[in-house]
């Protein structure tokens, strides 16, 4: 018969053992959801071929059409999870239109959803922007969409509504500041004042935006500390933006709104004086003539 120590010695390795398993059985467990949950689905536009995408493929659409044209496209969803992943999608603007508004990924696979982009009859030539956006499982995905209508590309630019409020140190300059063409402008704005003693203000706007998109506008303040505080001025905003002609608007300022009516005031006054004093002057020759 074996003894006890040997019986004990094969109880506590077979206790072990178990132990053991049961640990590392219980580590596959607790690390095989986390490892799922750290591959997260993605959205891009679709690669070309069979292939999936890739970091030289695109990372946003670019599409390019003429008024009343379909444009066709698709979009990608890669889930490298282990479960199946369902996403929602939608566009943000009316021309885009998705065969699926729910795509439902099997695990380790990807799913290619064909969509179009219609462009309206009537569109004009610019530049045109809108997304993709995906969702589920708490994550939001955003695909940038770019559609250039072709055509005659017309930037124009102008300067609207010039006019200065406040005097002294509190003087403000506002102004709009209109993008009138089909194309995205980067405008450069100057401004300047002069007065009856001079130019008293010149240098660029400030705040200005880098791109201005067609058919938008923005109101824009520039603060005048030291504007002057007696001389009445014109101030005159030009706009710029490469390819498109420039554009003037003006303003007028006058520190002291009372100022010129009491000078008008002032003068008329002076020159009722000097009438009647020459009149008077005429008269006083007269009589003395008659007199002689």
């Amino acid at each position: 018969m074996p003894s006890r120590t040997t019986s004990r010695t094969r109880t506590t390795s077979c206790t072990r053992a178990v132990v053991t398993a049961a640990v590392v059985a219980l580590c596959a467990l607790s690390a095989a959801p986390a490892t799922a949950d750290t591959r997260p689905w993605s959205a891009a536009p679709a690669p070309g071929g069979t292939r999936g995408p890739g970091a030289e493929d695109r990372s946003s659409f670019f599409l390019e059409g003429g008024p009343g044209t379909v444009i066709e496209d698709r979009l990608t969803v890669v889930n490298p999870g282990d479960r199946p992943r369902t996403v929602a999608l939608r566009g943000t603007g009316p021309w885009i239109a998705l065969a699926e508004r729910r795509v439902t990924v099997p695990p380790r696979t990807r799913a290619d959803v064909p969509l179009t982009v219609t462009v309206p009859a009537g569109t004009a030539p610019g530049d045109h922007h809108a997304a993709v956006v995906a969702t589920g499982d708490g994550l939001r995905v955003r695909v940038p969409m770019a559609v250039r209508v072709s055509g005659p590309a017309l930037p124009a630019l102008t300067v609207e509504h010039v006019r200065v409020s406040g005097t002294g140190g509190s003087a403000v300059i506002r102004y709009a500041l209109v993008n009138r063409g089909n194309t995205i402008l980067a405008p450069r704005l100057t401004i300047r004042a002069k007065g009856h003693f001079g130019e008293v203000l010149h240098r660029v706007a400030r705040g200005v935006p880098a791109a201005l998109a067609p058919g938008s506008s923005v109101r824009l303040t520039e603060k005048w500390p030291d504007a002057p505080r007696l001389d009445p001025v014109e101030v005159r905003i030009t706009a710029q933006a490469p390819g498109a002609a420039p554009a003037t608007a003006s303003g007028s300022y006058t520190p002291l709104p009372w100022l010129v009516p009491a000078v008008l005031a002032g003068l008329g006054l002076a020159g009722a004086g000097a009438a009647g004093r020459l009149l008077v002057r005429r008269r006083g020759r007269r009589g003395a003539g008659a007199t002689a």
